[in-house]
């Protein structure tokens, strides 16, 4: 299908290299991310940092639409940390007429396109990014892994391998911290690990200040509970993993367990609600998001998330821009 659309015209190569700005507006808020080549090397050097794990199996699903394509068709989702002169460049762009503008029938959301291709804008954005001591990966950290370990094995499998190829970058989308949306990613279960209810409530007790809400009850972690200067113990996601799900629910292993699922916030808790009230899951846990300083402060110690920790929205469309590694 790749080879198809090029065929019949309809994915072009562009016939110099440019910069582009994707801009993505949910609920009324756009946020203006730069389409960039990420260095292969900078991201398994952690130069490109990390928050979350992969997982082998689902990193080589990825390489393996890599390597027949032979390009990336899904940019992946970074974050930097704000700057001026950036901001100042893709609002001058975001004045004029996009070369896309369209609204996703699926959701909802609007999507638009703009080229850099002015050298002195170019070389602005390249001098920049040079600056930044780090990037973040926000969303796609298993098709961030593929893509640099494609990358990679291309490199070795080149007895002339130079540095400057194409497969020495892969599709990544930029975007300012402070514009991104991260959406709480909520649990339910599906028993109560042969607890009653009253009995899971009294359990709850011994870590949490516990207050009916009526259908719902607030849970607030006592002191001791938790360590403040610790940038992952502070988090939901965290606490209620270590305090309900492990230690009352003994579930061990949020990767694995078929008792647990995730709902992602942008289906709201009426999600959660039906999901309970339905009979399929006994509990539901509703959960504060992540903010993206959260996210930066974790990666910058270089420790690791609990899994299913972050939801962000809206997500890139594939095939807007598609870059060939040769």
């Amino acid at each position: 299908n790749f080879q198809l659309f090029q065929d019949k015209g309809w994915l072009v190569q562009d016939a110099k290299e440019n910069y582009y700005i994707y801009a993505q507006t949910m609920n009324g808020k756009t946020q203006y991310g730069l389409v960039v080549g990420a260095y292969v090397d900078d991201y398994l050097n952690g130069v490109i940092k990390k928050h979350e794990l992969t997982r082998r199996d689902k990193e080589e699903d990825r390489m393996k639409h890599v390597r027949a394509t032979n390009a990336n068709m899904e940019p992946v989702f970074f974050a930097y940390p704000d700057n001026e002169v950036l901001d100042n460049l893709i609002n001058r762009y975001a004045a004029t007429e996009p070369e896309y503008d369209f609204i996703a029938p699926i959701d909802g959301f609007r999507h638009q396109f703009w080229v850099i291709s002015d050298p002195a804008d170019m070389q602005a954005i390249t001098a920049e990014f040079a600056k930044m001591p780090s990037l973040y990966i926000a969303d796609g950290h298993h098709r961030s892994a593929a893509a640099a370990l494609v990358g990679a094995e291309k490199a070795r499998q080149n007895p002339n391998h130079r540095g400057d190829e194409e497969y020495n970058y892969f599709m990544a989308v930029c975007f300012q911290a402070s514009q991104l949306t991260i959406l709480d990613y909520n649990r339910v279960v599906k028993d109560l690990n042969g607890l009653t209810a009253d009995e899971f409530l009294k359990a709850l007790s011994v870590d949490f200040v516990v207050e009916d809400k009526g259908h719902w009850f607030s849970l607030v972690a006592k002191p001791g509970t938790f360590d403040d200067a610790d940038p992952i113990g502070v988090l939901d996601v965290d606490i209620s993993s270590r305090l309900i799900l492990d230690k009352i629910l003994g579930i061990k292993d949020l990767r694995s367990d078929k008792r647990i699922d995730f709902v992602g916030g942008l289906r709201g808790l009426d999600e959660l609600k039906r999901r309970v009230d339905s009979g399929e899951m006994r509990i539901a846990l509703a959960l504060y998001p992540v903010s993206m300083k959260q996210i930066m402060d974790i990666a910058d110690s270089g420790k690791i998330m609990p899994p299913k920790a972050t939801w962000f929205e809206p997500k890139l469309r594939s095939g807007l821009v598609v870059h060939k590694l040769s």
